[in-house]
């Protein structure tokens, strides 16, 4: 069996990875913390909140494990929540859940959802926690799905969204505000007309290019050709106005690929907003062979935002430019290569294209559709095909690691995100109806203390 430990992106160095937490630069670090369950591959038991941290986000160390659940109020699981630095110390707000023993639903009876505090020095330590919320606290008309905290200053006031499930089986964010970032009043409840799914994970507040922006992860929405082909969704709304009156504007998916969910934002010291993501997905009928060598899951690159016309695009991070080693390689069309990995490709193609990596995956355009297809079952776990609408001339700009993909078109404005599994750390590499450039990438440094 082939070792697909990754060189660019942040694994767990055993068990299991799913949602980033805590987001944020604090003390002269980028501190990603994440659900992290280092004892099962299949994250089937309580998870707490793993954590890496980096001075530029290509020199990471592993710490371990920040949070574990370990009392009342988070026995079943150290959920996601936040970061948020607060003078000397870094304030992680999360879910705490507990799952009580008994014929329950869980949904409508047997468990708590709390919202809980601790606070750290330095991403490692932390002190007691405290219980801001319970279920009592919450709007009466919420089911007991009520989790994901993330928290923000704005102005004189701190905000926290919740992610929710009503009575009624509606997917929305309950909105707080607080002087002190400890005792809470809603503000508002975020739920469309009609219902946008029936749960809403992982919600994200974030202003950019002068607009506020919702992220959201709608769990329930309706499958089609090219739009919420997944299990679930990740995306985004607009907000017209404040956060406490504004109105929502359409939803728009961050990522067309097989593996993304339950993204977060940081503000790096230079003012950007990184987006990274967890390069995975809940409840998928396809699998990830590297749970037989210990570990599963990884996050996505740090990605940029910027706003455009249409919405908010994505690109790595620039601080990925870095990695670049050597002069590129000029690919023509109707050329095919053996290249090791990570590479990163970038290529413009005026009409119809089809790239093909590891003889079995292929992304191309053809009649104005872009499709991300995996023709060998092994290399992609499973995984079949997911397509996007794209018309006109269009770039791509490729990252390629030991068992990921991050293909970028038209800017950043389309994206898609899988997991692979290449057989050898060399792949072949195919162009037609376009010329590409390649770029062999140095790999990051990681460091387990």
């Amino acid at each position: 069996m082939a070792d697909w430990r990754q060189v660019l992106h942040l694994e767990p160095p055993q068990g299991w990875l799913n949602d980033p937490n805590g987001l944020c630069f604090f003390h002269g670090l980028y501190h990603v913390f994440f659900q992290y369950a280092p004892d099962s591959t299949d994250g089937r038991t309580p998870k707490g909140w793993g954590h890496w941290q980096s001075p530029d986000l290509l020199h990471w160390t592993f710490t371990g494990s920040t949070l574990l659940p370990d009392t009342p109020w988070d026995c079943s699981g150290a959920y996601s929540g936040c970061a948020v630095p607060c003078g000397d110390v870094l304030r992680l707000y999360y879910t705490g859940n507990v799952k009580h023993p008994g014929p329950h639903d869980y949904t409508h009876t047997g468990r708590d959802s709390n919202t809980l505090l601790a606070e750290t020095p330095d991403g490692i330590r932390t002190g007691p926690k405290r219980r801001l919320m319970a279920n009592a606290d919450y709007p009466a008309d919420c089911s007991l799905h009520v989790r994901d905290p993330k928290v923000w200053r704005e102005a004189q006031a701190w905000y926290l969204l919740l992610g929710a499930r009503s009575l009624q089986d509606a997917g929305r964010a309950l909105l707080y505000r607080s002087r002190d970032g400890l005792a809470w009043t809603l503000a508002r409840v975020l739920e469309p007309r009609p219902a946008f799914g029936y749960m809403w994970e992982c919600p994200d507040g974030f202003r950019l290019d002068g607009r506020r922006w919702l992220s959201v992860c709608p769990q329930g929405l309706p499958h089609g050709e090219t739009e919420n082909q997944n299990r679930y969704q990740s995306g985004y709304f607009g907000l017209d106005g404040d956060w406490e009156t504004g109105t929502l504007t359409a939803f728009a998916e961050w990522d067309k690929g097989f593996d993304f969910y339950a993204p977060q934002t940081l503000r790096t010291p230079d003012g950007r907003t990184l987006l990274i993501g967890w390069m995975g997905m809940p409840d998928a009928d396809y699998r990830n062979p590297t749970a037989a060598l210990g570990w599963q899951h990884c996050l996505t690159l740090p990605r940029e935002l910027t706003a455009g016309p249409g919405g908010l695009c994505q690109r790595p991070a620039r601080e990925l430019d870095a990695l670049a080693e050597g002069a590129p390689l000029d690919l023509p069309a109707g050329s095919t290569h053996t290249l090791p990995l990570p590479f990163r490709l970038r290529m413009t193609a005026p009409g119809d294209f089809a790239l093909t990596l590891a003889d079995g995956v292929q992304f191309e355009r053809s009649g104005g559709l872009l499709a991300l297809r995996f023709r060998d079952e092994a290399l992609g776990g499973g995984r079949t095909i997911r397509r996007a609408r794209c018309g006109g001339p269009l770039t791509l700009d490729l990252v390629a690691d030991r068992s990921s993909l991050e293909f970028y078109a038209d800017g950043g404005a389309t994206v898609f995100s899988t997991r692979f599994y290449p057989a050898d750390p060399r792949i072949s590499l195919s162009v037609q109806g376009a010329d590409a450039a390649v770029q062999t990438l140095r790999p990051m440094h990681f460091v387990l203390s």
